[in-house]
């Protein structure tokens, strides 16, 4: 036999050596023994793995931001600055970033409790964040420095708006009264009461005249200043003559609370309207004939909704994480977007209308391109 041959063929001391490789510890050789619960294990990090790839699959986001620490409940876009976005949530903090510029972002400190609601001056100049202190803030909207601290309000703000022409800003407080201020000259200008519950929703009208009411979740103004369509806990939903104050239709077909109310844009051939509720349905009105045009199902509650700048098409936000998009004249969905992995709060379209933006309680706030269905189906 060959020397070759002899070194293919281990000796028997080779083979021992090779099965060392499998070490068994015998009962002398445990020092101490401890009692571990299988609850406290780890889970394995084989599924960790898996279950990150499974999420990033159904991710469709274009930007994410993650600087918040709680739940997200607020949320707002520039009028003037496509990626200028601002979020606030359950950590008692605001944050400015902008999409696609994932270095840069501005925490908005200062208040005490949750951020309930944040706004946009008409201008894009400043912003103006509500909380659950009782205390609405002003920023620079470009820095994030804080200008003034607006106070007043025995209860925490519910909701935030500007005035359409001018840095008056109107709030309204859980301690059933409702605030305006100067944000120029950080003075206090009126105090409006007369409510015996919270004030949960208002508005000034296009014109600049206040308009708000009681015992609603959410209200929506028309780009003329002379209705008002309102959605209420108990699922029903009127459109109020402003000038009179007398109800001139109501909207009967929701079975559950109504979470949001939009009218559609002035340029619509068709005015119409939507409306979301907890019984899982988007519903497309037509205001010529009080009639729905369409019922739009969703898989859980449709929290809020939005429509699309001044096109024909409609966003909404769900209990289930989900953004859908819809043909306000056909009535179907064209895209929906996945990436949330709890209820959508609020949703927002950037000033060129290339972004949806949502928050969530899963403590984001994401960014999807509306070119993805607006090309499509343009």
């Amino acid at each position: 036999m060959s020397n070759s041959a002899k070194n293919n063929n281990p000796t028997v001391e080779e083979e021992e050596e090779e099965d060392e490789g499998d070490v068994f510890l015998g009962e002398s050789d445990v020092i101490h023994e401890f009692d571990v619960d299988a609850e406290d294990l780890p889970e394995a990090d084989d599924d960790d793995d898996n279950e990150e790839e499974e999420f990033d699959e159904n991710d469709d986001s274009v930007h994410t931001f993650t600087g918040h620490k709680g739940e997200l409940y607020a949320l707002a876009c520039s009028p003037t600055d496509p990626t200028l976005v601002a979020t606030g949530g359950g950590d008692d903090k605001g944050f400015l970033f902008k999409i696609g510029n994932g270095d840069w972002a501005a925490e908005l400190p200062g208040h005490k409790d949750s951020v309930s609601s944040l706004a946009f001056s008409y201008d894009g100049h400043l912003l103006a964040s509500g909380g659950l202190d009782g205390v609405v803030q002003i920023f620079d909207a470009s820095s994030g420095t804080l200008k003034c601290v607006l106070d007043g309000p025995g209860g925490g703000i519910e909701w935030v708006k500007w005035h359409p022409r001018g840095h008056i800003v109107l709030a309204g407080s859980e301690d059933c009264s409702l605030w305006m201020w100067n944000a120029d000259k950080e003075a206090y200008l009126n105090m409006f009461a007369g409510h015996n519950q919270s004030v949960t929703c208002g508005d000034f009208t296009p014109d600049g005249h206040l308009f708000h009411t009681e015992g609603l979740i959410c209200l929506d103004i028309n780009s003329s200043s002379s209705l008002v369509i309102s959605g209420s806990k108990d699922g029903s939903v009127h459109i109020v003559n402003i000038v009179t104050g007398k109800v001139v239709s109501s909207l009967t077909s929701h079975t559950e609370s109504v979470e949001c109310v939009k009218f559609s844009p002035s340029s619509a051939t068709i005015p119409m309207a939507a409306t979301g509720g907890m019984d899982k349905k988007l519903i497309i009105w037509d205001l010529q004939h009080s009639t729905p045009r369409f019922i739009c199902d969703h898989a859980e509650g449709v929290t809020c909704v939005t429509w699309v700048g001044t096109s024909k098409y409609l966003a909404t936000g769900c209990a289930d994480g989900t953004v859908s998009v819809w043909d306000s004249l056909l009535g179907n969905c064209v895209h929906t977007f996945h990436g949330h992995q709890d209820a959508v709060q609020a949703i927002s379209v950037s000033a060129n209308t290339e972004f949806i933006v949502s928050v969530s309680v899963d403590n984001t706030a994401r960014v999807y391109e509306t070119s993805e269905f607006l090309n499509k189906t343009a």
